[in-house]
């Protein structure tokens, strides 16, 4: 651990993270939560506060393991492309060269109300899929095909129903729109890990340990809680009154912090489904070696995952111009003006649109528990926020980190 004066960190600045998650934690927004931030491949800071089990009073600390959901997506992106740099396919190919229930796709005529409306589409190709370009949605996005989803229950954390037999009852809806024609937030990446499967002729859990998370020394991060973890692992929360998914009518609750899913109950204990797009979960000490190899252009102790050049490209912005460009407007972990989307992340393209300070070509994510990352290669700046709060819209917390962060750097 490197001091913050050598890192040109005000440590001062960089202390009032610490009360802001304290407060967090006091408003009952958070039951805890803890953020690691290193700079040059050192760490600079780390605080941890609250609980990670209100119930049995147990604290949040840094071995907490959490939901990290949507964070899951950039590591089954890294792994598309491991396998892209291996020469097994292009990334313009149709995914129905791997799955063939996406061989006959139909699509939403525009401004469809029934689900009859529809006209012949292509398959998304994987590049497509990857940016979510694709036409697939999810069960909290609003229109037609969301409440279709939702309805059918079709979200990839099924505990009987594999990846296969999820992707292909996604292929039996129709696409919301023409494949390249919009941008909405999807199962996408779920998708793409079962091409993961098909072409690597493992599973995704097997792939991901064998060439991303035991060469990365991501000891406990997995697709069910680690054995041995005791009870670390965190308690869910949500300040609605219904399922802490659902984003459509959302109804709030008298309690902001109402437990949602806990350990002895949790269906990340027992899943049927390796979902690529949401299924992990790990340690904020597990995630930030991911993120300190897409700073490192994809060295890891382990090894090399992928090429400098890989990680640029994936890096870049793909899509014609801003997420907002590309409506129609759908549930995303990240703002949507002045915001790009890459390969498995969303890129910065204008700070001053996007309303938060950074770096153009900051790329980042987060879940729908609240967590988050970001790495900025100009900056030589990583930084992993954990909590377990869905949804994760509920609060401001990631333009407000990202706003402590760089209040703090004054070197």
């Amino acid at each position: 651990m490197a001091s913050p004066e050598s890192k040109g960190f005000d440590r001062d600045r960089l202390s009032r993270i610490n009360s802001w998650m304290e407060r967090y934690v006091e408003e009952r927004k958070f039951a805890g939560s803890s953020v690691l931030v290193a700079r040059g491949g050192e760490e600079v800071w780390f605080n941890a506060t609250g609980q990670r089990s209100v119930e049995r009073d147990l604290p949040f600390e840094r071995d907490t393991v959490v939901r990290i959901y949507s964070m899951t997506k950039p590591i089954t992106s890294v792994a598309i492309m491991m396998l892209a740099e291996l020469g097994l396919f292009h990334l313009d190919a149709p995914v129905s060269e791997f799955i063939p229930a996406f061989g006959k796709m139909q699509a939403l005529v525009p401004g469809a109300i029934r689900f009859e409306q529809t006209e012949t589409a292509p398959a998304p190709t994987l590049r497509q899929l990857l940016t979510h370009t694709s036409g697939l949605s999810y069960a909290f996005n609003p229109g037609l095909v969301g409440k279709i989803m939702a309805e059918a229950k079709i979200d990839f954390r099924s505990p009987t129903a594999s990846l296969e037999e999820m992707s292909n009852r996604v292929a039996a809806l129709p696409l919301a729109f023409q494949p390249g024609r919009h941008w909405e937030y999807s199962v996408a990446i779920d998708v793409l890990g079962r091409v993961v499967e098909v072409v690597s002729g493992q599973s995704l859990g097997a792939f991901l340990q064998n060439h991303i998370l035991g060469p990365l020394g991501m000891t406990e991060t997995a697709f069910v809680v680690p054995e041995g973890t005791g009870d670390r692992f965190a308690s869910l929360y949500t300040p609605l009154s219904g399922e802490p998914m659902e984003l459509n009518a959302p109804r709030e609750a008298g309690d902001t912090l109402r437990l949602a899913d806990e350990a002895g109950s949790s269906g990340f204990e027992r899943p049927a489904c390796e979902s690529g797009g949401g299924g992990l979960v790990g340690t904020i000490d597990d995630y930030i070696k991911f993120v300190e190899m897409l700073r490192n252009g994809g060295m890891a102790a382990g090894g090399r995952l992928l090429s400098p050049r890989t990680l640029d490209f994936m890096m870049r912005n793909h899509l014609p111009g801003d997420i907002a460009s590309m409506g129609p407007r759908s549930f995303a972990e990240q703002p949507m003006e002045g915001m790009g989307f890459g390969l498995g992340g969303s890129v910065v393209l204008d700070p001053g649109r996007v309303g938060v300070p950074g770096s153009v070509g900051d790329f980042s994510w987060g879940g729908m528990a609240s967590t988050m990352f970001w790495v900025d290669r100009k900056l030589d700046l990583s930084v992993v926020f954990f909590t377990q709060l869905s949804p994760s819209s509920s609060y401001p917390c990631r333009a407000e980190l990202k706003a402590l962060v760089h209040g703090a750097l004054v070197g």
